[in-house]
């Protein structure tokens, strides 16, 4: 009986944790796919207002300056989208761990509008960069872009 017992524990052990693991790479999995679409549609389609819905109402950037709150947070994205046409945002690599997701991307476009502040040059960006995102319940509460700005400037013709 004691043996039967044990039997019975273990069985329902691993069958609990294999449906937990299952679980979180579902959730792994729906989060890529979150978070893909939505740069797809903010940057490519032009349609910011995808952040609207994607974002938590106190999401942060960590940029310099620090960005917080969705509001400010899509204005800023918004900028890339009235700044350049011919947009092409391609996600070269993207994955999840937990509720991080890391995306490994390129920009192209035309700088053919205001830019935070810059006038259009007519200049043509093609640069690389990496984001690290964390998302909770299906919102992006944060986020974290690294990419070499120096030659983003100096694609736009601001840094010579």
């Amino acid at each position: 009986m004691k043996k039967l017992v044990s039997v019975f524990f273990m069985s329902t052990l691993l069958c609990a944790c294999n449906n937990e693991n299952e679980k979180k790479e579902q959730i792994e999995n729906d989060n890529v796919k979150f978070y893909s679409r939505v740069w797809e549609v903010a940057i490519n389609e032009g349609r910011v207002n995808i952040l609207d819905t994607a974002y938590a109402i106190d999401v942060v950037l960590h940029s310099v300056p620090e960005i917080k709150g969705k509001d400010s947070v899509k204005a800023y994205y918004a900028n890339y989208v009235s700044g350049f046409s011919n947009r092409e945002f391609i996600v070269k690599e993207i994955f999840a761990k937990g509720d991080k997701v890391v995306k490994y991307w390129q920009f192209k476009g035309l700088h053919s509008g205001t830019f935070f502040g810059i006038p259009a040059t007519g200049k043509s960006v093609d640069v690389i960069g990496c984001t690290i995102a964390k998302v909770v319940a299906g919102k992006i509460v944060e986020e974290q872009d690294f990419f070499d700005n120096y030659a983003f400037l100096q694609q736009i013709g601001i840094i010579h």
